[in-house]
């Protein structure tokens, strides 16, 4: 081998991936951003905007293909509208998620996964403007059922980044000085991009 053909080899060789196994007992964390955007169609009277922040989630390898993973983030800040209207409220949310996941390549440079879990939303600091200014907005607790996907490209020394989608069913009852004025469907889509580690 000529020498510079030696030297682009070894310069390949330190740049590709190294690959170790994923066994159980295995710890997977990761931390990024996702933008949470949800339905369109929300409500007959109002609409909740998109919002993006900082995420966090471990996952906990069960066996070399199934893994339980739980999300947590900083607090997502949505603007409530009235449709076709200004600004009317704003909340903050909180949306820790567990999720049982499957792990398709666990042992690939390359490691596409699925999930499907339950996620509990938290609103809180609700706050109005406009023409709900002065007015008591409540909205309540969330429960619902949460699904991903989502895929780990390894670099070096057991780093990785990933990318995920997931889908949230989140639903609030939300009441207006104490008048229900029904439910909230947001159900949003989370984009995500994030940094992770495997330990």
């Amino acid at each position: 081998m000529k020498p510079y053909s030696l030297i682009v080899a070894t310069a390949l060789a330190g740049l590709a991936p190294v690959v170790h196994a994923q066994d159980a007992g295995d710890w997977i964390f990761r931390i990024g951003v996702h933008s949470v955007q949800p339905r369109s169609d929300n409500h007959s009277l109002v609409n909740v905007d998109g919002s993006t922040n900082l995420t966090f989630n471990g996952t906990y390898m069960l066996t070399s293909h199934w893994g339980l993973e739980v999300l947590a983030a900083l607090p997502f800040e949505h603007d409530i509208n009235l449709n076709g209207g200004d600004r009317v409220a704003t909340t903050k949310e909180l949306p820790p998620t567990v999720s049982l996941q499957y792990h398709f390549n666990p042992n690939g440079t390359v490691r596409p996964y699925a999930g499907l879990g339950l996620n509990y939303t938290l609103f809180f600091d609700e706050k109005t403007s406009g023409a709900l200014s002065g007015a008591d907005l409540e909205l309540d607790p969330s429960f619902g059922l949460a699904a991903q996907l989502g895929i780990d490209v390894a670099l070096r020394n057991d780093w990785f980044v990933n990318a995920d989608v997931r889908y949230l069913d989140i639903d609030t009852d939300a009441t207006v000085d104490g008048a229900s004025i029904g439910t909230v469907e947001i159900d949003p889509y989370a984009i995500g991009l994030s940094i992770g580690k495997r330990f």
